[in-house]
């Protein structure tokens, strides 16, 4: 049957029909499932050859949301239209501007009474796809407004996609063009109507003439009272870049009523602005406030605003006793680590000390919880703070950098290339491309060299666009008068290297500028940080991160997600697939700055003993105890598999860590690491569930009927072919060759006629208390992981399985080796063929006699070849032929560089009429007979993913 026929009569006949690519779909933003129209927008957009949209409104964030793809379209040479209107006025002059700098898109303006339309129609390579509904292109109608869409497919010659492209090039015959006479003339007679902002962070909510706080910052006074209430003398709140952090202290210093506070800043410029915000929040005289810094010494006020190089000298600590203040506050508390602010510390002793930082990590051994007694009142970090719509929105772009003659810039590149002026007017087309809010450029630009920021400056002025440079030569007064430049409009960009990464307020700047590699996902988000607080000039906030050939490029997809788990599969799909990040923001990459992450990935060493030694002490720090393998995943703090993968047990991992001074058997080493390699992945859980009762059980035994009682009680599937697998799983009677060799003594159960009991030697083992504990963690860490997993299905799509998960989850009776399974295996019993696939084998692939060309050809077909050897009349194949009955799982990988474990897409049936036997030539110059054809997935395959295995 046609697959678009297929389609269709899934869509309107029969839904249980197997669909395709091709399936009808109704779109609705649905944020909590992180299901948007945009996404589907942006995958038709990436992969047409031409398309054209009929959109009454469209805002500048909206146009951002596609400004990565419409760049992809342009390189590959396709062009598109777009119909739009001024009905209502709705459309700003601004976006009419936008539009006229993406050079692969003609716009014209329909004149049409009442012009409404919300339509988008993309031409393919052989059909038409078309997405109707109630979107226009805002980021508000794309991601979060309860709208409604339906996208349809339909060949060239269909009636319906006839008469849609007759009507719009009637419309666009009548439009007219977009030109910039048009533009100023539209701005001249624009009724202008203010820019507000309803929920800016610097001016909390007013309720009745009062300043309220928002909801985070009211979860944190509660938090910060019950730490006071409990006699704790400490706290430590962490919450992101512009989230009302010196808001949130005024509001709590209100709660405390001290007699007298002192509130600690590393920056003399900050004082004042702190100084307004407690004014606003507590009221009273302005005589109770004062400043302790270089130039005032408002030593007796009742709320005293000091810089920490001051107070931090002695002849300062003499002027006032040790318990002087009842409420002290350390303001970016992260650099409490440093001498001066050690010596403040220990001298003084007030009721209550408050540190407010966004990032508690450092980067030196000083442990900023130990100096808070670990009392970590509140934590907000980057996307909560997002969803609480506490941040300007961003729109972040990760773009390709310069290029010539093959070389990309690098960390290495030489300070004459970075300065290229055809690399300063590259930068600045795309600047001019992403654009910001309004068009009025307020932006921060990171370098990686001093001399560097200095020389781009100097670049970008002499073509016309005024910009300063900003080092930690200049003085405090430069960098105000700079400030003040940009927020006047003097200059556009201000170029500097690291000094504005935090402790800087510019709410104005609009467009943050990445020109240097990423040292760490904390110096990202810091940067990235400078633009994200709200401000009434813009609406969002616009980060260009120019990404070359860096070899630190996995850190950005680390820093975006907010995922350090160290799982490279995680950093991949946050690369491919950005649905993850809330509100009315989007991240998008074009196209080769996307592959040149994937490079880095590949290339990144996140599984060193060195590396999990840093994140292992951290966490260490944080919890003030030997962390658990749970607390890993309870923390996202680091995948736990990726410590399993360099140690047997956690037990060895701690003895790596120098922690653990325990000694355990051989056997009880070799139950952990069976336990460890086996279970703890969490693919299924039954074994978890099992074991927990058994280890309640005063006996240790259960009966094959109450272990079936007692998987119905989890909602596990209870067949007789599963409990035979979990059973011979645990009894090690599953495993063969090396496996079973390894964990040979570590058997966990016997089986007795009806009766399963734990062996003698771990009943022996569970003696050990240290030994016990050990197995607990493993079994909590498992259970956490198991949720990522369908437990209501052996397999879940999109997962990733090794060869032999995926034949013990099936119900396979014992292990076959990887080698033997090779590109596919079958139980002919439960009538179940497995086939595993790597598409990309590599030049010098040298696993198998003949050069295989299986593929995915879109999201519905696979195109696949047998082993080396077989005909039409081989087993296998007549399977192939009449698959009635059977049960077809495919897993495929992109290539060996990812490991040997593969994404499951799911079943297939095999399309009987292109299954056709043929000759291939072998490594010995002969050859020999295959069988290929191509496999239909009863479910297309998600988009993204299969854009990635592509």
């Amino acid at each position: 049957m046609d697959l678009l026929e297929q389609s269709l009569r899934k869509a309107f006949i029969n839904r249980k029909e197997i669909g395709s690519q091709y399936d009808p779909k109704l779109i609705i933003n649905q944020p909590e499932k992180k299901e948007f129209l945009l996404n589907n927008l942006q995958d038709e957009t990436e992969k047409c050859v031409s398309f054209i949209f009929s959109i009454a409104f469209v805002t500048q964030d909206g146009l951002n949301a596609i400004k990565t793809y419409l760049n992809d379209l342009n390189q590959r040479g396709v062009k598109g239209r777009l119909i739009t209107s001024t009905y209502l006025q709705f459309n700003h002059p601004d976006v009419f501007e936008s539009l006229m700098k993406i050079p692969n898109l003609e716009v014209r303006l329909s004149e049409k009474r009442g012009f409404h339309a919300k339509g988008y129609l993309f031409e393919h390579q052989d059909y038409h796809s078309f997405i109707i509904g109630s979107s226009n292109l805002t980021m508000s109608a794309l991601k979060l407004n309860y709208e409604w869409n339906v996208r349809l497919t339909s060949y060239n010659h269909g009636e319906i996609i006839h008469q849609m492209k007759m009507h719009l090039e009637e419309q666009w015959e009548q439009a007219i063009p977009l030109t910039q006479e048009w533009v100023t003339e539209y701005r001249e007679n624009y009724i202008v109507e203010e820019i507000t902002d309803l929920s800016v962070i610097n001016d909390p909510p007013l309720k009745e003439n009062y300043i309220v706080p928002n909801r985070m910052q009211e979860a944190a006074l509660s938090s910060l009272k019950a730490l006071r209430e409990s006699r704790e003398q400490r706290g430590l709140v962490i919450s992101a870049t512009g989230t009302g952090k010196t808001y949130l202290a005024a509001f709590d210093v209100l709660n405390a009523r001290p007699n007298k506070m002192l509130f600690i800043v590393h920056r003399e410029q900050i004082l004042k602005d702190a100084m307004r915000s407690f004014q606003r929040v507590i009221g009273g005289s302005s005589g109770d406030y004062g400043i302790l810094s270089g130039n005032r010494k408002d030593i007796n006020a009742k709320y005293l605003f000091a810089t920490i190089q001051t107070i931090s000298k002695l002849e300062y600590h003499q002027l006032f006793e040790p318990d002087e203040f009842d409420y002290i506050l350390i303001d970016e508390v992260h650099k409490a680590g440093a001498n001066s602010y050690i010596k403040t510390i220990n001298y003084f002793e007030p009721q209550f000390l408050l540190g407010v930082t966004a990032t508690p990590e450092r980067t030196d051994k000083i442990n900023i919880y130990e100096l808070f007694d670990y009392n970590i009142a509140y934590e907000i970090r980057l996307q909560e703070a997002l969803e609480e719509d506490l941040l300007s929105p961003f729109h972040y772009f990760g773009v390709t950098d310069y290029e010539k003659d093959g070389e990309v810039i690098s960390e290495v590149t030489d300070l004459k290339h970075l300065v290229l002026e055809d690399r300063v007017k590259f930068l600045i087309e795309k600047l001019d491309y992403y654009g910001v809010s309004h068009n009025k450029v307020r932006g921060l630009v990171f370098c990686s060299r001093k001399n560097e920021a200095e020389l781009l400056a100097g670049q970008f002025n002499r073509l016309g666009i005024p910009s300063s440079h900003l080092t930690g030569d200049h003085s405090i007064e430069d960098r105000e008068y700079e400030i003040q430049r940009l927020e006047a409009g003097e200059i556009e960009y201000i170029f500097t290297v690291d000094i504005f990464n935090e402790g800087i307020d510019i709410p104005m700047v609009n467009q943050v500028v990445m020109l240097r590699n990423t040292q760490s996902s904390i110096i990202f988000i810091q940067q990235m940080g400078r633009g994200l607080r709200k401000h009434k000039s813009k609406e969002f906030v616009t980060i260009v991160d120019f990404i070359g050939n860096y070899k630190n490029n996995y850190m950005i997809p680390m820093a975006l997600s907010g995922d350090i788990s160290g799982n490279k599969d995680n950093l991949r799909r946050d690369t491919f697939e950005t649905s993850y990040i809330t509100g009315l923001s989007s991240i998008n990459f074009e196209q080769v700055a996307k592959e040149r992450i994937f490079a880095s990935i590949d290339l990144a060493k996140l599984d060193t003993i060195a590396e999990l030694r840093k994140t292992y002490t951290k966490l260490k720090e944080r919890l003030n105890r030997v962390p658990n393998l749970s607390d890993f995943k309870e923390s996202n703090t680091l995948d736990p598999l990726i410590i399993m993968n360099r140690s047997d047990n956690y037990h060895d991992f701690l003895k790596k860590m120098k922690d653990s001074d325990q000694v355990l058997s051989d056997i009880d080493n070799k139950i952990l690491k069976f336990l460890s390699k086996e279970i703890l992945p969490g693919k299924r859980q039954h074994e978890i569930v099992l074991m927990k009762a058994l280890m309640k059980s005063n006996s240790y035994m259960m009966t094959r009927v109450e272990i079936v009682q007692l998987f119905k009680q989890f909602n596990l599937d209870y067949s007789q072919r599963t409990v035979d697998s979990v059973i011979k799983t645990l009894s090690l009677d599953f495993y063969t060759g090396t496996l079973k060799m390894a964990y040979k003594g570590a058997e966990l159960i016997n089986i007795e006629s009806e009766m399963i009991k734990f062996t003698q030697a771990f009943i022996e083992a569970l003696k050990v208390d240290y030994f016990v504990e050990h197995v607990q963690d493993v079994l909590k860490t498992a259970w956490l992981l198991s949720k990522e997993f369908d437990q209501s299905s052996p397999l879940t799509r999109y997962q990733k399985y090794y060869r032999r998960d995926t034949i013990r989850l099936l119900g396979w009776k014992e292990q076959i080796v990887d080698q033997n399974i090779g590109g596919y295996v079958r139980d002919d019993e439960e009538k179940i063929f497995v086939i595993f696939v790597t598409l990309d084998k590599g030049e010098d692939f040298q696993g198998a006699e003949i050069a295989y060309e299986d593929a995915l050809l879109d999201e519905s077909t696979m195109h696949w070849v047998s082993k080396a050897g077989r005909k039409l009349r081989s087993p296998e194949i007549k399977i192939m032929q009449n698959p009635k009955d059977w049960a077809i799982h495919v897993f495929v990988k992109k290539s060996d560089d990812e490991g040997l474990d593969f994404y499951y897409l799911g079943e297939v049936q095999p399309k009987v009429d292109t299954i056709h036997q043929l000759e291939k030539p072998t490594g010995d110059g002969k050859s020999k007979s295959v069988v290929e054809m191509e496999l239909k997935f009863k479910e297309p395959i998600e988009s993204r993913l299969f854009k990635y295995l592509r």
